[in-house]
């Protein structure tokens, strides 16, 4: 009989403390949430890599590179040097957008490209052929913007009665003098290897003592 009144007691201790804990494991009222300490993820672009300029909006056209300029292949005052050259100009000034005629012809132009002797205007035809010169030998083509005929003779421009469309120019030299070959080429294409309209007009040769 005291056994049994002794493990009661104890019974019930051990009741007692069970619910204590229990309690005490439990969200007491009132308590602030449970708050993450976890820093969030910022995410940032990778930088470019060096040797890729970024694009900056708030630059200027005019601060951006320019393309590389087409030098002329000749400048200047030249003479006739044939019956051609007489009849289509006379003697010519050869300026940096103009090419003016002492017979009053006059061609407005703008430089295209800067080409090799060995190039074609059109297939199977080669500037060092058609001008005399090396396949090495530079070539300036030049689009004629707007043309003047010669004033008292117009029939005798260098494409005639038609519209000047290109002029190849190109610059030899011969002993003590520079010679100038002009060459006038008409049509809707634009002389290439791949052209299919486009006719030689005529070629005439100029000269300056150097």
């Amino acid at each position: 009989m005291e056994l049994k009144m002794t493990s009661r007691p104890i019974r019930l201790l051990f009741v007692a403390l069970a619910a204590t804990g229990l309690a005490a494991c439990q969200e007491l009222p009132g308590s602030p949430a449970h708050t993450s300490t976890t820093a969030p993820v910022v995410v940032t672009a990778a930088p470019a890599p060096a040797d890729v300029p970024s694009h900056d909006p708030q630059l200027r056209p005019g601060s951006r590179a320019a393309p590389p300029m087409l030098h002329p292949v000749a400048l200047g005052l030249f003479e006739t040097g044939n019956p051609i050259a007489e009849s289509v100009t006379g003697r010519i000034t050869i300026e940096g957008s103009r090419i003016v005629g002492e017979n009053g012809a006059e061609f407005i132009t703008e430089r295209i490209a800067i080409l090799r002797g060995g190039n074609e205007f059109l297939p199977g035809q080669r500037y060092a052929d058609a001008m005399m010169i090396g396949t090495e030998h530079p070539v300036e083509l030049r689009r004629v913007v707007s043309e003047t005929w010669p004033t008292r003779t117009p029939g005798n421009a260098i494409c005639r009665d038609m519209k000047t469309g290109y002029l190849a120019i190109t610059k030899i030299a011969e002993g003590d003098h520079d010679v100038v070959r002009l060459m006038g080429l008409r049509g809707q294409d634009m002389p290439a290897p791949s052209a299919a309209d486009v006719t030689v007009c005529a070629s005439s040769s100029y000269y300056a003592r150097r």
